[in-house]
């Protein structure tokens, strides 16, 4: 039983952490979603910079808890960040972590420019209203 809800525990993180990550990336473009992707942007920017203050820059929570699933599954990471991990994991490709880590923060901050432009542009649409 216990494995079992390990091997389900290891799919959500899976599924669920690049559905987020997905969204955060590409949220901004759906005017309806662009509320729900700003939140998710800055509960990702909080756990980078302001946990990370801590726990090492980049650091996020549901990176650890699916690493400890791992873990306990017998099966670590060898990868020190979930997207660097993502490309091994589908491709089978080990880039070079650093690339993956500066390409990983150039897309998050373009995509904090884009949502930061999209919502300004909302906003002063809605207050000429």
């Amino acid at each position: 039983m216990r494995e079992f809800l390990l091997i389900s525990a290891d799919w959500f993180f899976l599924i669920f952490h690049t559905l987020f990550t997905l969204f955060n990336i590409s949220g901004w473009i759906f005017r309806k979603m662009r509320k729900a992707h700003f939140i998710t942007m800055s509960a990702t920017a909080f756990s980078w910079f302001v946990l990370g203050i801590w726990n090492g820059m980049g650091y996020c929570f549901c990176t650890e808890w699916h690493w400890q699933v791992r873990q306990m599954l017998g099966n670590p990471i060898r990868s020190h960040s979930y997207i660097h991990f993502l490309i091994r994991e589908i491709s089978g490709v080990n880039l070079n972590p650093d690339f993956v880590d500066r390409s990983v923060m150039i897309v998050f901050v373009l995509t904090v420019i884009f949502t930061l432009l999209v919502n300004i542009k909302d906003y002063l649409k809605f207050k000429k209203k």
